[in-house]
C-alpha cells in the first residue's frame, strides 16, 4: 500500500484516459489529459528557465534519482511552481494527450498546438524519481505506446472549461 497521498503510477495512457472519461461521467464536467502545450505552460508558470525554479537542479523542488531513495513520495513535499502546482517535475512522469511526433513542434501552429493527428506513441512529460536531473527539465519529453505501463509513469488531470 503506497498511501493516498502519493501520485498514481504504473498505469498506461489508456488507463489514464479511461479514468478521465469515468470522472467526467460521474461529475458532469469534462476531464481529460492535458496537451503537451498545456502541460508545459502549466509547468513553466511564466518562467523561461531549464527547470521551473531556475537553470540548475534544486532538491527543494523535485524528486529525482539522486534524492528519491528509489521510490515515489507524497505530493506537496517539495516547493510548488509560481502558480502553486506541485511535482510538475520529478516524482512521476505524466501522460499527455498528444501523439508523439519527433519533428511536430518545429512545424506546428504557434498558437496552442494540439500535437499530431495520429501516431504510434503517446507523450509523457516531467521526469520521475527514477531519472536523472536532465530528465526533469521542462522541455524534456518521452513517449511510449498507449498500453505501456511502468512504475514511474502517472498522470495529471486537466478540466475543460465549457
Amino acid at each position: 500500500f503506497m498511501g493516498l497521498e502519493r501520485p498514481v503510477e504504473s498505469l498506461s495512457w489508456d488507463d489514464a484516459t479511461n479514468f478521465c472519461k469515468k470522472l467526467s461521467q460521474l461529475t458532469g464536467k469534462k476531464f481529460r489529459l492535458p496537451t503537451e502545450t498545456e502541460w508545459e505552460y502549466a509547468c513553466r508558470a511564466g518562467t523561461e528557465t531549464v527547470y521551473y525554479w531556475g537553470n540548475s537542479i534544486n532538491n527543494l523542488y523535485c524528486w529525482y534519482k539522486h534524492n528519491s531513495d528509489g521510490k515515489t513520495h507524497a505530493v506537496k513535499q517539495k516547493k510548488p511552481n509560481e502558480w502553486g502546482l506541485y511535482d510538475m517535475c520529478g516524482n512521476v512522469w505524466e501522460w499527455c494527450n498528444d501523439w508523439y511526433g519527433s519533428d511536430y513542434y518545429g512545424k506546428s501552429p504557434r498558437n496552442n498546438p494540439q500535437g499530431p493527428h495520429r501516431g504510434t506513441y503517446r507523450v509523457y512529460r516531467g521526469g520521475s524519481w527514477f531519472d536523472s536531473a536532465r530528465s526533469c527539465r521542462v522541455t524534456n519529453r518521452e513517449y511510449a505506446t498507449p498500453t505501456y505501463t511502468n512504475s514511474p509513469v502517472g498522470f495529471r488531470v486537466a478540466r475543460s472549461v465549457q
